[in-house]
């Protein structure tokens, strides 16, 4: 008996270490090597490489590919159809496995629908990346970004709601759902208290 769920269309080779309770969807693989955290939900047609790491608690949605490389903190989302790269000029000719780029999503980050993550960036924590942008350079912590290429236009609690904040200054805000204080020192934003 296995310690988390998989639905019998999914396959998860051996070799592969995963955590308690989590749950993995119709039509995902999981390659050898991978290691899964607890609480994670694996939606339907994922793939899992075999050098990943995938933290507690996080959600990756239908048609997620995780490629070689891609590390992810806790409480990470990933929406549907949003794309990973691990090689910065692919060419099917050319084998540039020797060439991949990591990349690292730290805690509670959302990426969003049909959004783009060039290789080799660092996504700060609880930062919100738009459906449909494409990332290219690393992301500021509670960054709100938007765009092809992908902008700050803004930032965002941990709660998940953007907070009324210029981008450079030095302010503090309070998060109307949690109470919780956000300080603005030039253009970095951290939690304070509450």
């Amino acid at each position: 008996m296995s310690n988390y769920f998989k639905h019998e269309s999914a396959i998860v080779d051996e070799g592969a270490a995963i955590g308690l309770d989590t749950r993995i969807w119709h039509f995902t693989h999981v390659c050898s090597g991978a290691e899964i955290g607890s609480g994670v939900s694996l939606g339907q047609n994922v793939f899992v490489g075999s050098k990943v790491t995938i933290g507690d608690k996080c959600k990756i949605q239908n048609n997620v590919s995780v490629y070689d490389d891609v590390h992810l903190e806790s409480e990470v989302f990933c929406g549907p159809s949003m794309v990973f790269t691990n090689v910065y000029n692919p060419r099917s000719g050319i084998e540039r496995k020797s060439e991949y780029r990591s990349t690292l999503v730290k805690k509670g980050a959302t990426l969003g629908a049909n959004c783009t993550i060039v290789c080799g960036v660092i996504i700060g924590e609880y930062a919100f990346i738009g459906a449909g942008a494409v990332v290219n350079a690393n992301v500021k912590p509670y960054a709100l970004m938007v765009g092809v290429p992908a902008k700050q236009i803004g930032w965002m609690s941990e709660y998940g709601e953007q907070l009324d904040l210029p981008l450079t200054g030095e302010v503090k805000v309070t998060c109307p759902y949690t109470n919780e204080i956000y300080q603005l020192k030039g253009s970095i934003l951290s939690k304070v208290g509450k």
